[in-house]
């Protein structure tokens, strides 16, 4: 698995050749199987298992390859809860969206990310997570693969990548079924392939599945959605310029950029409205300097990212993570969970 120093870009050697690293649990002791896998996990995600998960056998098994700038990870793991949490995320620099791809086995997966009322328990194709929000998986024994991929890869279709996070295409999709085979296939072929030649095979399977998004969100397929994607693009921006003042607003995004309310609404429908997403992007640069400046009240970094109250900040901070900004501070290595 990589490091948090070296995700998503690939080593230096990987530039130009395929780079395989494998990983299996089967020669530690079993009261060590599981342990190891989060220690092996550690750099990225959080791996939270029971006593009684500790105690019995656990099958753990990965074949990581670097590709340039992708990273392709065919694993299997019996069941498994794993996290990114907002202070691990605010501590490290692993950033990029990952696919997870069922291949075999109980494609059943509970999904819970922080702020949003539904827990998604869905028999996952596809599910996409952006590194840089936090999520909760509980994911059933199962081969599956994850494919990283940089912003950069998805921007053509998706300008704010971000908005892929937590989306899911299920099993009895068209889409994922193809893209399925296809990363099935790849995976069995991978030890005859060139450099070369498994890049290419890799990019366009990472085109399928943004098309595959980009068709589900409406961004992708047509001139309209071509418009579209640009507009939301440049509505993006204005909100992170603007992110620190006081009276940003939707009616404010609006009227800047000569847009209809209408435009605006279905936009950001996917980020449950123009409003949720600003007051997303305040909470998430809060949180990073919250971890980041200790010793600033917590009042001023409130005031720093646009909020007219500290006692509204933490309202509303509290709603999206479940927990206090004072909670981040005071335990900040219980949020972290376990470091490599």
């Amino acid at each position: 698995m990589p490091h948090s120093r070296s995700y998503p870009g690939a080593s230096p050697e990987s530039q130009s050749r395929i780079v395989h690293v494998r990983f299996d649990v089967r020669s530690e002791p079993v009261h060590r199987q599981l342990l190891t896998w989060r220690e092996r996990l550690g750099p990225i995600m959080d791996v939270l298992p029971t006593r009684a998960q500790i105690e019995r056998p656990f099958r753990g098994t990965i074949d990581w390859y670097e590709f340039g700038e992708l990273l392709f990870a065919d694993t299997y793991t019996d069941e498994l809860t794993r996290e990114r949490t907002i202070g691990r995320i605010s501590q490290d620099n692993a950033r990029g969206i990952a696919f997870h791809i069922v291949i075999d086995g109980d494609a059943t997966t509970l999904v819970t990310r922080p702020g949003k009322r539904e827990n998604t328990s869905i028999e996952v194709g596809i599910l996409a997570v952006d590194f840089d929000q936090p999520v909760h998986v509980v994911r059933r024994a199962c081969r599956h693969v994850t494919l990283f991929v940089p912003y950069t890869a998805l921007q053509e279709v998706f300008p704010d990548p971000g908005a892929l996070h937590g989306r899911v295409l299920t099993m009895n999709e068209p889409a994922a079924q193809v893209i399925r085979q296809r990363v099935k296939v790849f995976s069995a072929s991978i030890p005859h392939m060139l450099f070369n030649e498994a890049h290419r095979h890799l990019r366009e399977i990472v085109e399928l599945i943004a098309d595959a998004f980009g068709e589900q969100a409406g961004l992708s397929g047509s001139k309209h959605a071509i418009t579209r994607a640009v507009t939301f693009e440049a509505a993006r921006r204005f909100v992170q310029a603007n992110l620190t003042e006081f009276d940003l607003s939707p009616t404010c995004v609006v009227e800047s950029l000569a847009l209809s309310r209408a435009t605006v609404y279905r936009l950001f429908q996917h980020e449950g409205g123009l409003h949720a997403y600003i007051r997303h992007l305040r909470l998430r640069a809060a949180a990073n300097d919250l971890v980041r400046f200790p010793g600033v009240p917590v009042a001023q970094i409130a005031f720093s990212v646009g909020f007219s109250s500290a006692s509204d900040f933490t309202r509303a901070f509290r709603r999206a993570y479940g927990f206090t900004p004072q909670d981040v501070r005071t335990y900040k290595d219980w949020f972290l969970g376990p470091q490599p």
